[in-house]
């Protein structure tokens, strides 16, 4: 239990995904997915501009 994964370990949840979800669901959790980190790139730099800028980020969102 160290914590590190193998190629069986890896290949065991992949098939547990596939019979789960099935072939044609795993696309669009995929794209959920990539669109959820996605977003939170976002926030996470425009909460980073707000911290670094005080006065300008109340400043543009009085606009």
């Amino acid at each position: 239990m160290g914590g590190k994964f193998g190629l069986t370990e890896i290949l065991l949840i992949l098939g547990v995904v596939l019979l789960l979800f099935g072939g044609r669901k795993i696309p669009e959790l995929m794209k959920g997915l990539g669109t959820g980190i996605k977003e939170f790139k976002n926030a996470a730099k425009d909460g980073e501009h707000e911290a670094n800028n005080p006065k300008k980020a109340q400043e543009e969102n009085k606009l």
